[in-house]
């Protein structure tokens, strides 16, 4: 009996040894993961789903299990700062990301520009010959400006012209969608009807219709933009590879509308990003390169 009870105490004991180093093993395999794991966070803006689906893209490639998680302007900028996103490509400064940028520039690491030459502003077609400058607006389009998400820098530039602007006291800001926006701005050109959107370049409206940006004397959507990469702070000294590739993404306008009018024609953005990664071998080549 003595020695039957010795045998289960031993056995027990080994038992409990043997789970408690499966135990070990598994979060050590977690660990391991969670080194391999990115998310990078983004407004659901056309010109944003392109860049972080070709940037996801080349990171899988690289054996980064990547997330890529859609947010509300305000909140992608609050994510990346508290660590619960590692990274965004889609800042767009000085202006339209000002505010946010202020708010949390001391808790993140801004990596700089990897697009020149955005640019934000109304938008018309060029059919509407007689307005092109937003002081030239009076009754036309049913005298409301068709907008996006009520949180974006647009949306808030364009309150900011309402109210600089005499001739638009009387206007109204209409919140919608990207999408949404680009339909009713599609519908208006195939009925040849007057409307006046928010608008920003790099976008694949510019390249399916003619459009023309209305001069802004006044300044208030500012000049020349750039979109610019973030990421939180601790990302270079724990994925110093992940940093790398984002720190040395660039592209260009041409490049990004690629992408766009992909996923317009019908490719999901997936696809997309991956046929232009495919085609660009040379380009991405370059981000993934060391530094000297």
């Amino acid at each position: 009996m003595k020695i039957r009870k010795f045998m289960i105490f031993v056995f027990a004991i080994g038992l409990s040894a043997l789970l408690a180093a499966c135990g070990g093993n598994e979060e050590e395999g977690t660990a391991k993961k969670g080194e391999k794991a990115i998310n990078l966070a983004y407004v659901e803006w056309d010109s944003e789903i392109a860049s972080t689906h070709v940037i996801g893209k080349v990171l899988e490639d690289l054996g980064y299990e990547v997330t890529l998680t859609p947010l509300d302007n305000a909140i992608m900028w609050e994510a990346v700062a508290n660590g619960e996103a590692d990274a965004s490509v889609a800042a767009w400064l000085p202006v339209t990301h000002g505010a946010q940028y202020e708010e949390y520039k001391e808790d993140i690491v801004d990596l700089g520009e990897n697009l020149e030459g955005a640019k934000i502003g109304l938008v018309v077609p060029a059919y509407m010959e007689d307005v092109n400058s937003i002081e030239d607006l009076s009754n036309h389009a049913n005298m409301q400006i068709t907008g996006i998400e009520s949180g974006a820098g647009v949306m808030q530039a364009t309150e900011r012209a309402i109210q600089e602007y005499a001739n638009l006291k009387d206007w109204e800001l209409v919140p919608s969608s990207s999408g949404a926006m680009a339909v009713a701005l599609g519908e208006a050109i195939k009925k040849n009807e007057e409307i006046v959107v928010t608008g920003w370049t790099p976008h694949w409206k510019f390249a399916k219709y003619e459009l023309k940006y209305l001069d802004d004397p006044k300044g208030v959507f500012g000049g020349e933009e750039s979109i610019h990469t973030f990421v939180r702070k601790g990302l270079e000294e724990e994925m110093p590879e992940v940093y790398q590739v984002l720190d040395n993404f660039h592209w260009t306008t041409e490049d990004m509308e690629e992408v766009m009018l992909d996923i317009f024609d019908g490719m999901s953005p997936k696809e997309a990003a991956e046929k232009w990664v495919k085609e660009n071998a040379d380009k991405v080549a370059e981000w993934t390169a060391e530094k000297e």
